[in-house]
C-alpha cells in the first residue's frame, strides 16, 4: 500500500489526518510482510500501529497484553471506530465466550485479545490452531526479556507459540526498553534490526522535578503540591504509592483537606476499581486524584493528567518512566513530582528478596520431577507445587522456564485435570441430534460422567478405557456441544506436562545452579534500585539521562542546548540548579533480643508442627512481613512479630538473626 493510500485508510478508519512518528514507518513495514518492533514513548501511539495493520491485513489481528485493563481499553477505542474487536478472559460467561469464539469462525472479528495465559488454556489453543492468523502483536513486550524489569515468564513461550500457529507477522510495542531488553526481543523472534522503529524517548512537556523530603512532613508538602496544582482549577492526578495501606491512609487524609482523592489498589473488589478507574477517565469530579500502587498503570490513557506524583520511591527508572509517560498526553504542559527520601527503600528491596526462593524449595522441585516422571514425562499444577516447594507462583514459573531454558525440561501442553458438565437439555434430545456411532460416543462421555445433581465431573481415564477415544476428540466434542448451547463446560486444575531429560535433571550441580541464578537476579534487581537512587541525585541533565538509559539514539537531535560536559532540556530540576541529595533513611528502632527470641520460637514451633524445617531466610521473612505460601499454611500473619521489622533491611535483619546465634 503506498503512502497516499494509508493516510486516507487513517482518516477513515480513525479520523486521524497525520501519522505520529514512528507509526507510518511501523505500518508499512507489517504490510510488506516485515516482522517489527516498535518503541515509542508512553502515550505516544504504538496501539495504532497494530490497529491500522488489521484492518489491511486478510486475517486475524491476534493481541498478547499482559493486563485486562489495558485491553479493554483498547478494546473500547476499537469498537469506538467500527473495527470489529473483541477479548477473551475470565469474566465472561460461557455463552458469551462461545460467542466470541464463533464470530472469530465466522470471520467477524478482526481483532483478537487474549491474556499470555491463555495459551495454556487446551480448549483455546486448540480452538485457535484452526483459524488462519495474519499477525502476532505482543502488547508491553519488554516481558519477554529476562533482563527486563517485569519479565513474565510465559511471555518467554510466545516465540514457540507462534511458530506452533504459523503466524508469519509479529509485533512488538513496548516504551521501556534499554539496549540489552532490545536486543533479547529481536533475537527471540528473529526481527531484522532494520525493522526496529523508536522515535525517541524525549518529551518536551514533562516538567520533572525531585524534592528531598522527610517521611514526617511528606503529607504537607503533597498538599502544599496539590493546592499549587489547583489553583487555576481541579486538576486530574495521579499519586503513586508502595504500599495498599497507603494508598488508603493518605486517600483519607487528602479528603478531609477538601480534595476529591481516592485510594486505588489490587485489595479492591473488580467492581470498586472499575467504578474509580471510570469515574477517573469521565473527569467525575468526585474523584480528580488516584492514589495508587503500581495497580493503576497500563491501560490508563486519559489524555488530560496533568500531574503525576511518587510519593513514595518508584521500583526501578523502567517503572519510573512508565508512571510519569502518564502525564500530558495531550501535548500539553505536566508536572512530575518525587517527593523522595530513602525510607521506603527496605520495603522495595524486601519484595526483591521475597521473591528468591531458598534452596531446599529448589532442590524439593527437582526432587519432585525425578519421583513423579513416567515415561519421561512429569505432570504438575503449579498452585500444589509452589506450596510443596513454598516458591511464590510467579518465582516458580521463572523456575520451570529455566529449566526448560537449560534444556531439562521440554512443555509439551497443558490441559485441564478437571471438565465439570451440566446439560442445558434433556439427554434424550441431545443423543437423537446424532447419528448412531456420534449418539454411542456421546452417550458414553455422559456415561463417564458422575452427575452430581445439576453438575458432573467427566473420568477421562475410565471414558478412555471404556471406548478407546483420545483426548482430543473429546474435548472438540464438549465444545461442539457447548457451542450448540446443549452444555455447559467448566474446567479447572490446570495441570502443566513436561518432557523431562534425564541425563541433565540428574546434573549434581543443576539445584546449585539454579540456585545461583537466583541469586544473580536477586543482585541485578537491588542494583537496579541503586540506579533509581543515583538517577534521582544526579547532577546532570534528567532528560537527557533518562533517555540514554532507554538508548535513545536520536536524544543528539532533539533541540538540547549542549554545554562543555552535558545536555540540557531546561525543564528538569537538575538543569534548574535544583539538585538533591536524599534522605537517609530514619533510624528505625528494633524490637528487644528476648522479644525476637520469643517471637522466632513461636515461629519455629508453628512450622515444625506442619512438618516445615526451620530456617534463617524463613526468619528473615517472618520478621520483614514478606508473604510465603507456607506463612499462609501456617497462620503466620496471627502470630506475634509477624513484619515487626518490616521498616528494616533485609540484610540488617538477616545479620540480627545471626547476631543472636539462630
Amino acid at each position: 500500500m503506498n503512502t497516499l493510500n494509508l493516510a486516507q485508510s487513517l482518516e477513515l478508519h480513525f479520523g486521524f489526518t497525520e501519522f505520529r512518528a514512528g507509526q507510518q514507518q511501523t505500518i508499512q513495514q507489517l504490510i510488506q510482510g516485515f516482522s517489527s518492533l516498535a518503541i515509542f514513548p508512553t502515550g505516544a501511539g504504538k496501539s495504532l500501529c497494530y490497529q491500522l495493520a488489521a484492518t489491511q491485513l486478510p486475517h486475524l489481528t491476534l493481541v498478547v497484553s499482559p493486563l485486562i485493563a489495558l485491553m479493554k481499553d483498547q478494546l473500547g477505542f476499537l469498537k469506538s471506530k467500527n473495527i470489529s474487536a473483541a477479548m477473551v478472559d475470565a469474566s465472561l460467561t460461557p455463552q458469551q465466550s462461545q460467542q466470541i469464539l464463533q464470530d472469530v469462525r465466522d470471520n467477524k472479528v478482526k481483532v483478537l485479545m487474549v491474556s499470555v495465559e491463555r495459551f495454556k488454556n487446551e480448549r483455546f489453543r486448540q480452538f485457535i490452531s484452526g483459524i488462519q492468523i495474519s499477525m502476532l502483536v505482543v502488547d508491553e513486550a519488554h516481558c519477554i526479556s529476562e533482563w527486563g524489569h517485569n519479565f513474565r515468564p510465559d511471555y518467554l513461550k510466545l516465540p514457540q507459540y507462534q511458530q506452533q500457529l504459523n503466524i508469519p507477522l509479529v509485533l512488538l510495542l513496548t516504551a521501556t526498553a534499554t539496549a540489552s531488553v532490545k536486543q533479547d526481543m529481536v533475537k527471540k523472534f528473529d526481527i531484522n534490526s532494520a525493522h526496529v522503529v523508536q522515535t525517541g524517548f524525549y518529551r518536551a512537556n514533562l516538567n520533572i522535578a525531585i524534592e528531598a523530603v522527610a517521611s514526617s512532613d511528606k503529607p504537607g508538602r503533597l498538599k502544599q503540591v496539590l493546592l499549587l496544582e489547583a489553583e487555576h482549577g481541579p486538576k486530574a492526578g495521579i499519586i503513586y504509592v508502595t504500599l495498599q495501606k497507603t494508598a488508603e491512609t493518605l486517600a483519607a487524609y487528602l479528603q478531609t483537606s477538601g480534595i476529591n482523592a481516592c485510594a486505588y489498589h489490587a485489595g479492591l473488589s473488580d467492581e470498586k476499581r472499575g467504578l474509580i478507574q471510570q469515574q477517573f477517565m469521565r473527569d467525575d469530579s468526585r474523584v480528580e486524584v488516584i492514589v495508587a500502587t503500581i495497580a493503576f498503570g497500563m491501560g490508563i490513557d486519559k489524555a488530560n493528567i496533568r500531574f503525576v506524583i511518587h510519593y513514595d520511591l518508584p521500583k526501578s527508572i523502567e517503572n519510573y518512566s512508565q508512571e510519569i509517560g502518564r502525564a500530558g498526553r495531550d501535548g500539553e504542559s505536566a508536572n512530575c513530582y518525587t517527593l523522595a527520601n530513602l525510607d521506603n527503600l527496605c520495603t522495595l528491596e524486601n519484595f526483591i528478596y521475597g521473591d528468591t526462593p531458598e534452596r531446599t524449595g529448589i532442590e524439593t522441585v527437582i526432587e519432585s520431577i525425578k519421583e513423579l516422571t513416567v515415561n519421561q514425562h512429569w505432570e504438575t499444577q503449579v498452585y500444589t507445587l509452589s506450596n510443596l516447594s513454598n516458591i511464590r507462583q510467579l518465582t516458580l514459573k521463572t523456575l520451570l522456564v529455566q529449566l526448560e531454558l537449560m534444556g531439562v525440561l521440554q512443555a509439551k501442553f497443558s490441559y485441564f485435570a478437571e471438565f465439570k458438565l451440566k446439560l442445558l437439555v434433556e439427554k434424550a434430545d441431545i443423543l437423537a441430534l446424532f447419528d448412531a456411532e456420534r449418539r454411542d460416543f456421546i452417550q458414553n462421555i455422559f456415561g463417564h460422567t458422575d452427575f452430581k445433581r445439576l453438575w458432573g465431573v467427566l473420568n477421562f481415564d475410565d471414558l478412555h478405557q471404556a471406548y478407546g477415544c483420545d483426548r482430543a476428540r473429546v474435548i472438540a466434542a464438549l465444545e461442539y456441544l457447548a457451542q450448540k448451547q446443549l452444555i455447559e463446560v467448566q474446567t479447572s486444575q490446570m495441570t502443566e506436562v513436561y518432557w523431562v531429560n534425564h541425563g541433565l535433571l540428574m546434573n549434581p550441580k543443576l539445584a546449585a545452579d539454579l540456585d545461583l541464578y537466583f541469586k544473580h537476579k536477586e543482585q541485578k534487581e537491588i542494583k537496579r534500585i541503586q540506579e533509581l537512587v543515583s538517577f534521582f541525585e544526579q547532577e546532570n541533565c534528567m532528560t537527557y539521562n533518562l533517555a540514554c538509559y532507554f538508548d535513545d539514539q536520536a536524544i543528539m537531535q532533539k533541540g538540547f542546548m549542549q554545554t562543555k560536559k552535558t545536555l540540557n532540556c531546561g525543564h528538569c530540576c537538575a538543569c534548574q540548579g535544583k539538585t538533591v541529595v536524599l534522605e537517609p533513611a530514619a533510624e528505625v528502632t528494633w524490637p528487644m533480643n528476648d522479644e525476637l527470641l520469643d517471637y522466632l520460637a513461636a515461629f519455629n514451633e508453628a512450622l515444625i508442627r506442619h512438618q516445615k524445617y526451620p530456617s534463617i531466610e524463613l526468619s528473615c521473612r517472618f520478621l520483614a512481613g514478606i508473604s510465603l505460601p507456607v506463612f499462609t499454611k501456617i497462620k503466620a500473619r496471627q502470630l506475634s512479630g509477624f513484619g515487626c521489622c518490616d521498616r528494616q533491611r533485609y540484610t540488617d535483619i538477616k545479620r540480627k538473626i545471626e547476631e543472636l546465634g539462630l
